[in-house]
């Protein structure tokens, strides 16, 4: 099961991620603004966040496979849809439809690895979120070949020669192929039935639960306001290498290659030391170096400066994703993991999804070091809640 989600993970995040550097072409191709385009992905993050509590909930009443397999479906459609879009209508449609097949996998996995790894929560869930990473690199590469790299390659790559006349378009339906295919092998795989039936959805006494404590409610807005920084960073990354850098392919793709390469260690090896340490404390120091970090990105001019500044923040924030998981599923009881983790993300990703929004207007009207100033303050003030409740 680690191993056919994971890989479903990857590869679903790999499509998700080949928005960010194919951005700027997709921008023009559909003839939109940066605020539209965020508005989109907003809308994508929006959906997804709704998502998250109902499947959570449902998957803990019926069965975990009775809400991933349906995942696979709308994923797989949301992404046909995409490789096919024409118009900002048809984007944001495929995008509503991601949004919804996310949702649909991302808490009923995560729930299931929490089921089968107790003692090693922490380091199920990073190996598991390591896949964001791997999809994030193998977005990168994609996106280096869709955008010019493929003719730069033909001497040297044969295969690259298919991305020759390919536009932003092309990778997505090798994508959705690809999540079928990883679909019908976790169905085989697995030893759920697909129980279907009525179901309490318990809403209100989930979300009274999750705000019991001072320590659970400052963690719920600590995580909130990370979540609205990631969303506004992963997507408009390449973007910002473009336009505030002046940066020319390859460079935006290489650099945005390297959060996920960081991504890939940093996650199983946050994951594993949060099994051994308080996990706040892990939290914290990531926050820290994280800071630190993305205002050295904004004041970096050299490149090889600004990728030292990106590996840095990469290391930093990376490390957040296992921990707030093996965090909220630690206080979940039993019978409620995939509804507790559910309505947590769904604040944190309800909150992250105007994160886009953000960037593209801020961006746009004001410019992106008061952007950036932004985010930074986001990170000062997650640091500053959890090294305050660390320390009660």
């Amino acid at each position: 099961m680690l191993l056919s989600l994971a890989v479903a993970w990857a590869v679903l995040q790999t499509g998700r991620f080949l928005l960010s550097p194919l951005l700027p072409d997709i921008i023009a191709s559909l003839d939109i603004t940066k605020a539209t385009a965020g508005i989109a992905l907003g809308a994508f993050q929006g959906v997804y966040a709704l998502t998250q509590y109902p499947s959570g909930r449902l998957s803990d009443e019926l069965t975990r496979a009775a809400l991933l397999l349906p995942g696979f479906a709308v994923l797989v459609v949301g992404f046909l849809a995409l490789g096919n879009a024409s118009t900002y209508a048809v984007f944001l449609v495929a995008a509503l439809f991601l949004g919804v097949g996310k949702g649909l996998f991302a808490i009923p996995s995560r729930a299931l690895l929490s089921d089968l790894f107790v003692e090693r929560r922490g380091r199920a869930l990073g190996i598991y979120t390591a896949g964001t990473d791997v999809g994030g690199i193998a977005a990168a590469g994609i996106a280096f070949l869709v955008v010019g790299g493929g003719a730069v390659l033909v001497p040297y790559m044969p295969v690259a020669a298919v991305f020759e006349t390919a536009d932003w378009r092309t990778p997505f339906v090798p994508v959705a192929i690809a999540l079928g295919l990883t679909g019908v092998l976790y169905a085989v795989w697995t030893r759920d039935s697909l129980s279907v039936g009525g179901a309490d959805i318990a809403f209100v006494s989930t979300v009274r639960r999750l705000a019991t404590t001072r320590e659970q409610r400052e963690t719920l807005v600590a995580y909130a306001l990370f979540y609205f920084m990631v969303g506004a960073w992963i997507n408009f990354l390449p973007t910002y290498l473009v336009e505030a850098k002046g940066l020319a392919s390859p460079l935006p793709e290489l650099l945005f290659a390297v959060v996920f390469v960081v991504g890939v260690t940093a996650k199983p090896t946050a994951g594993t030391l949060s099994d051994r340490f308080p996990r706040r404390y892990v939290a914290v120091a990531g926050f820290v170096v994280a800071v630190v970090a993305l205002v050295a990105v904004v004041l970096a001019e050299s490149v090889l400066a600004l990728a030292a500044a990106i590996a840095l923040f990469a290391l930093g924030y990376k490390t957040q994703f296992p921990v707030v998981d093996a965090i909220l599923l630690d206080a979940a009881p039993d019978a409620n993991v995939g509804g507790d983790l559910g309505a947590a993300r769904a604040l944190f990703l309800g909150v992250g999804a105007l994160g886009p929004v953000y960037m593209g207007v801020v961006s746009t009207t004001v410019g992106y070091p008061a952007a950036f100033a932004g985010l930074v303050a986001c990170l000062v003030v997650s640091a500053g809640i959890l090294a305050a409740g660390a320390r009660r």
